[in-house]
């Protein structure tokens, strides 16, 4: 919560001074038509919606700020250009948290429209500020508004807040910063805080001499104020929404360099950090440099500045000119960053750059579209690594994209990716595993579908048509079905006349199809399709359902929930007759396809670049069994890897029984590629976990022999060392972790070993980084090595290796040691608060910790939602992670009781919802599942 306080009367003289040097000084006559003074008690609120009227729209915002990290409060005043499109007494904008300590209206001359002190009308719940004029605003004409306010640098991660670091001598500095996607720009200035309320922006920002000041563009000039205090001006922005307006004060480092083009990039971090950012610094230029050849447009601004924020809730922020990161996501220390840090720091930051284009130059009209940005950011991620770096194989990860936006699609909870959203908290959960994942691998399949000529042309026509604007899903479909524009005409396959065009018409498959139809059916309902496939001689039967793991078929709830629910799929599939890849597109609930010859076997959904889940019914499965088993290599490995994720799903949704998804990963033993033997070996130690937390001793035991001896030779294949491509590292990361986690004795020595040795040198010996968490986690286990841990966490300036230590300390037994780490994740001093919700899922994923963890988050819960706001990705997490350990009715009471007793903080939740589903289905699946996988167990056994 943003305090708000008096401010001494020299800064309140100074921000008034400085605000208005820029501007004419006149004292104009009494208005004609004004009206008498008014009294601002006798005015109601003009303004009763959630969204603002569009009678008054901005042009120019003239910003001066002054923070002050000494006293944590800043004073400023906002001058800003409008356009009245009908005549009013009323200007509403947003503000939240600011005490408005004046606010004038002048004409286009400057010059005040009144004498009088302006009444300022407030409306907090909906976070808006109604500004009156006696003298009416007449259409057609130009105004500024200009208003000055103050407020303590808010202690949350939002709004314009203060951050702080510590240096190798213990020193603690402080800095500002900005986070202010999706509505709290309002909290630093007042403004009118939508995204299709685009505006230029010119920022002042006022400081003490040994800080810096960045902004969205470059320092055109710096004035002296007086002995003590320097003043920034910035260049005029493009023009942008308000949520891209960034501004940080700090003392931080940088290095630079420029891309082909002539843009400056430069990367920022704390003095002492300033070597790890030298990677970022590659990775970026190198980003710009691509993005630019493929959008085939100019990054339109003259430098781009990265910055590593020490308190930052997300992953990162696509601010225009100035993206802002959490350190885990920018910093690579080649000492202490492991292949996977590499690989993590790379994408985000082709995801934040992605966003200069696809959010920033072209933005969403409304928040129930932010996929149009995220989903675009998260699949471009996987684009522009493969071609920039690919020995880090990104595409090896796009597959758990998909298979992580499978997991929520197939709740009944889950939501269609364009979602009304109105209020903040309803627009903070669209920033979900629906927009970001499910919108990146519907983006996929488009992509195949279309071939990738067609989508990046349509792509760059959509980009040039609505630069600087706002667009809607249909404007995106529209670009991707006319790939040319009337003037430059030509027939072919792809372009066509305007009257051909206006149906976006595609020859695909010998037929004009209808992209709108196509696209609506996987953007405005929600679920995921599965495809049942049966085949009867040279026929392929199709049908398809709506995919659920929470309602069973035989469950009377399940017809309903199938009632309207029809996709248009774009089916590919291969057969044991050729290497060709078919494709079909299924419109309707069932279908067939005629292979023209009987074949051994037929893969549907090839390479997964279809969204949609794909059920082999009769004995189809059991041909999937023996293919894998008698020739693996004939499917690809992202082919192997689709069937073991899409068979365990569908064990969950009550299709398939355990035993013969576990007899599809026999095959394992033959399997060479990290990503199918990784998935396989991912559902045991699910499995293993989950009733290694329900004291099912005999049953976990035998898990851990099962698993130890099945996957021994490629635990025995691996070496302690960095050496080797990136996927051998990230299945020795994978594998000795779990070996290590199951006790097995030859990997428990080997790390304690090198645990043991790293203590003797006091820390100074470099761990190889893809095994450090491992032998971190095997150390922390006795009091010695978890205080040693402790300490290396306090002191250590690697984010990456902070990362690796807390992960190690989480696995202790000791549940107090366990709690301890709790309380200090809440006090935010030793572990900062931006780290404290993946403590929590960690020490809810240690058997010992699962309850614990949402007993704590039971009993902070209103301090939680105070610091991290209702609607963030923190609350969604916390609520889904440690709800989603619990696999008994008993624990499902637990959380029903607690969601009811929060019941009006949460009812607008749709986490709630998701964390429930979650916990029943679980619930269901131990209850028809357990003892199958204890038979199944012990035959192996046997």
């Amino acid at each position: 919560m943003v305090l708000l306080r008096i401010l001494v009367l020299s800064l309140l003289y100074l921000t008034h001074v400085g605000s208005q040097s820029a501007f004419k000084q006149t004292t104009p006559p009494h208005s004609e038509g004004e009206q008498p003074p008014v009294d601002a008690n006798n005015l109601s609120f003009p303004w009763s919606r959630l969204r603002l009227p569009r009678y008054i729209v901005p042009l120019h915002y003239h910003i001066l700020l002054h923070p002050d990290l000494t006293s944590l409060h800043f004073t400023g005043s906002v001058q800003i250009q409008i356009d009245v499109q009908n005549n009013t007494n009323w200007v509403v904008l947003h503000s939240k948290g600011l005490n408005i300590t004046r606010a004038t209206v002048l004409d286009q001359n400057l010059n005040h429209l009144s004498e009088q002190v302006l009444p300022v009308l407030h409306n907090p719940s909906h976070e808006q500020i109604g500004i009156f004029s006696p003298r009416v605003l007449t259409t057609g004409q130009k105004y500024f508004l200009h208003i000055e306010f103050e407020a303590e640098l808010s202690e949350s991660f939002h709004g314009f807040y203060k951050s702080t670091y510590r240096t190798s001598t213990g020193e603690t500095r402080a800095l500002a910063s900005t986070h202010f996607e999706p509505t709290s720009t309002r909290m630093a200035f007042p403004c009118f805080d939508e995204p299709n309320f685009k505006a230029i922006f010119s920022v002042r920002i006022r400081r003490s001499p040994e800080f810096i000041a960045l902004s969205n563009m470059p320092v055109v000039k710096t004035v002296k104020v007086n002995d003590d205090l320097l003043e920034d001006q910035f260049d005029a922005s493009v023009k942008m929404s308000t949520y891209l307006v960034a501004f940080v004060i700090c003392d931080f480092k940088s290095v630079t360099a420029t891309t082909s083009s002539g843009v400056q990039v430069s990367v920022y971090a704390a003095p002492e950090k300033i070597e790890q950012t030298h990677y970022a610094l590659e990775v970026a230029v190198k980003m710009l440099d691509f993005y630019e050849e493929y959008f085939n447009s100019n990054y339109p601004l003259p430098k781009q500045d990265l910055i590593a924020i020490p308190d930052f809730e997300s992953g990162a922020m696509e601010n225009w000119g100035l993206t802002t990161y959490r350190e885990t996501s920018l910093l690579f220390d080649p000492h202490t960053s492991s292949i996977s840090d590499k690989l993590w720091v790379t994408m985000v930051i082709g995801h934040e750059l992605a966003h200069q284009w696809f959010g920033n130059l072209v933005t969403m009209e409304w928040w129930n579209d932010i996929w149009l940005n995220e989903g675009f950011a998260r699949y471009m991620e996987y684009i522009s690594v493969e071609a920039t770096y690919p020995d880090l194989k990104v595409e090896e990860y796009l597959l758990h994209t998909c298979f992580a936006a499978v997991s929520l699609d197939s709740l009944n909870s889950s939501r269609p990716i364009s979602s009304p959203a109105e209020n903040p908290t309803q627009i903070k959960e669209m920033f979900d595993t629906v927009s970001y994942d499910k919108g990146a691998c519907v983006l996929h399949m488009l992509r195949h579908f279309l071939t990738d000529e067609v989508f990046q042309s349509g792509i760059v026509r959509y980009l040039r048509k609505y630069s600087y604007k706002n667009a809607h899903n249909q404007d995106l479909w529209d670009s991707l079905a006319n790939t040319c524009s009337e003037e430059d005409f030509i027939s072919g396959k792809h372009c066509y006349s305007s009257n051909q065009a206006s149906k976006n018409a595609y020859l695909f498959a010998g037929e004009h199809l209808d992209l709108t139809a196509i696209m609506n059916t996987w953007t405005l309902q929600k679920g995921i399709p599965l495809v049942l496939v049966q085949r009867k001689g040279s026929r392929l039967l199709l049908r398809q359902e709506r995919f659920l793991r929470t309602v069973l078929p035989s469950d009377p709830l399940w017809s309903a929930m199938q009632q309207g629910f029809l996709w248009h799929i774009p089916l590919t599939y291969k057969t044991g007759a050729s290497s060709t890849i078919h494709r079909h597109l299924m419109t309707t609930q069932r279908d067939s396809i005629d292979l023209g010859e009987e074949v051994n076997w037929v893969k549907v959904n090839s390479d997964m670049t279809g969204y949609y889940v794909v059920h082999y019914e009769d004995d189809g499965w059991d041909e999937m069994t023996n293919l894998l088993r008698k020739n693996h290599t004939a499917l690809s490995y992202k082919d192997r890897t689709q069937l073991i994720h899409n068979a365990f799903q569908l064990v969950t949704a009550g299709l398939l029984p355990l035993n013969k998804a576990l007899d599809l990963i026999g095959y394992q033993k033959l399997e060479t590629h990290t990503v199918p033997l990784l998935e396989g070996l991912g559902y045991l130690e699910v499995f293993y976990r989950m009733v290694e937390k329900m004291d099912e001793i005999d049953l976990t035991r035998n898990m851990r022999m099962y698993i130890l001896q099945f996957f021994r030779d490629v635990i025995d294949q691996q070496t302690w060392s960095d050496s080797g491509s990136v996927s051998e590292r990230r299945l020795r990361s994978e594998v000795l972790s779990l070996a290590c986690h199951l006790d097995d004795p030859p990997c428990v020595d080997r790390a304690r070993q090198s645990f043991n040795d790293w203590l003797q040198s006091s820390g100074k010996l470099n761990l190889p980084t893809d095994v450090a968490k491992t032998v971190y986690s095997v150390g922390a286990q006795d009091d010695h090595g978890w205080a040693s841990l402790l300490h290396t966490y306090n002191i250590s300036l690697s984010a990456a290796q902070k990362s690796k230590v807390l992960s190690a300390l989480t696995r202790s037994k000791d549940t107090n040691k366990l709690h301890r780490l709790l309380e200090m994740g809440l006090e935010g001093k030793v572990i900062r608060s931006q780290d404290l919700s993946h403590l929590i899922l960690m020490v809810a994923r240690n058997p010992r910790g699962h309850h614990l963890a949402w007993n704590f988050v039971k009993k902070n819960w209103h301090t939680l939602v105070q610091k991290f706001q209702l609607g963030s990705s923190f609350i969604r997490n916390i609520l889904i992670g440690t709800t989603g350990q619990f696999s008994s009715p008993e624990d499902l009471a637990d959380v029903q009781l607690f969601f009811e007793s929060v019941k009006e903080q949460v009812s607008q939740l749709r986490a709630t919802e998701i964390a429930l589903d979650n916990v029943q289905k679980n619930v269901r699946w131990v209850q028809r599942n357990l003892e199958t996988l204890r038979l199944w167990v012990n035959e192996q056994m046997e």
